[in-house]
């Protein structure tokens, strides 16, 4: 599967269903995603020409400059939408404990983003030895600043200690995400605790067929009809996740 080297703007999916791939930075995506002779520096408003988002994880080792954000912004239509991954000196490093400074500063880093209204998750990707803790998890969902920003937070749990019904409840609480995560080695439980929004990382090894991605598309459309649904295919040296992003939404275009 080749996408068309004069790309057009997407055929657009339900205003609240956002898709894309964890980054879009790769050369090896070339021919099957980008055409053969784009330039690097082109490669993110040809990837917008195609889904509608993308999550960052860039974040999760250093904050983007502010020139780095606005080539970005540039780049992007309106309504594309920019998630990003927590920094790990939160998830993985502090384990959400006493790191109130550094969201401070991570959330002040993507103000430009927010202005621009495009936005998307702050994911919070916890390490796989990091067991449940409750307590703790309520601490920091209690920070004052989640209250102030009024931003979108899903939480990626890596150990199946979490998936219990007290979590759940903390995660409702607070209006955050559980991300539902597909990996060849953990899937998280489909809930939905938050009533605004919902996280799905699909990063299944080998990607998705066509007849998956139909079902996908009827899954997260209905969904969408409530809350936004953000959706990341897993990005890596072939373009798979890219084409299974692509390939949803034109099947949501192909259906209307």
């Amino acid at each position: 599967m080749k996408i068309s080297e004069n790309p057009v703007q997407a055929i657009a999916p339900p205003a609240r269903l956002f898709v894309g791939t964890s980054g879009w930075a790769y050369p090896t995506w070339k021919p099957g995603f980008y055409p053969e002779g784009l330039a690097a520096k082109k490669f993110l408003g040809y990837y917008a020409s195609q889904v509608n988002s993308v999550e960052v994880n860039y974040t999760f080792r250093a904050l983007p400059t502010a020139k780095m954000l606005a080539d970005w912004l540039a780049a992007t239509p309106e309504g594309f939408r920019f998630s990003f991954k927590a920094p790990q000196r939160i998830t993985h490093f502090k384990r959400l404990r006493e790191c109130e400074a550094d969201l401070s500063q991570l959330v002040a880093a993507l103000d430009p983003v927010r202005a621009a209204g495009k936005l998307g998750l702050l994911l919070f990707q916890l390490p796989p030895n990091f067991k449940a803790d409750p307590e703790r998890l309520g601490e920091f969902l209690a920070l004052p600043i989640f209250t102030a920003a009024a931003l979108p937070v899903a939480f990626e749990f890596r150990h199946e200690s979490w998936f219990t019904p007290e979590v759940e409840a903390l995660l409702h609480d607070h209006n955050a995400a559980l991300c539902i995560a597909e990996s060849d080695d953990l899937v998280s439980p489909e809930i939905h605790p938050a009533a605004t929004h919902t996280s799905f990382r699909l990063r299944r090894n080998g990607g998705y067929g066509a007849a998956e991605v139909a079902t996908f598309a009827k899954k997260f459309a209905s969904l969408a009809e409530s809350r936004d649904v953000y959706v990341y295919f897993k990005h890596e040296d072939e373009p798979t996740g890219a084409l299974n992003a692509a390939a949803l939404i034109k099947t949501l275009g192909a259906g209307n």
